[in-house]
């Protein structure tokens, strides 16, 4: 099963090396990582995607718990959340491809960032789903010269945050 884990980690050299490694080093490929700054300069988010049974999912989250550097972590896929991407695709369009872009980004609600007869510029933001279905239908219009997905970022429905997550379901120690 796909599970999006979002971690609150220390922003200390090293931390999201010893994170990952610890993946890693139980043979498990992280499919997506998103790191990025929070409101609290001395902390980051992470959202990774990792696929796995629940079990052994639930067994790396609990070790990830159990790392210094780990203040909060929660898998969101344990309970209702956001999630989404961004994506910018570059095409180089064929004759008669700059209608047809211009169609798709209409289509996905998609933003073009840069338009010309012979290539174009497309920014997407949706659920990882709307962002490959996108894709698939970019390589019909022409070539994709470029492609960059940021990885999946989420957050919980309701009330919980992530911070608040340990207070809710309490975290190994």
């Amino acid at each position: 099963m796909r599970h999006v884990i979002s971690v609150l980690l220390q922003n200390e050299v090293g931390a999201l090396t010893r994170m990952t490694g610890m993946f890693s080093s139980r043979g498990y490929n992280i499919d997506s990582l998103n790191v990025a700054p929070t409101d609290d300069p001395t902390v980051s988010r992470v959202t990774l995607v990792i696929a796995g049974s629940d079990a052994a999912i639930g067994q790396l989250n609990s070790q990830l718990a159990k790392l210094v550097d780990v203040v909060n972590i929660h898998d969101m896929t344990l309970g209702d959340h956001f999630e989404r991407e961004l994506i910018i695709v570059k095409l180089k369009l064929a004759t008669g491809g700059h209608a047809k872009a211009l169609t798709l980004a209409k289509k996905y609600g998609a933003e073009i960032l840069d338009d010309a007869q012979v290539s174009c510029t497309i920014q997407l933001t949706g659920r990882v789903k709307e962002i490959d279905e996108f894709i698939a239908a970019a390589h019909g219009i022409g070539e994709l010269s470029a492609v960059a997905r940021s990885g999946s970022v989420a957050v919980s429905k309701g009330e919980v945050t992530l911070s608040s997550y340990d207070v809710h379901h309490h975290l190994s120690a």
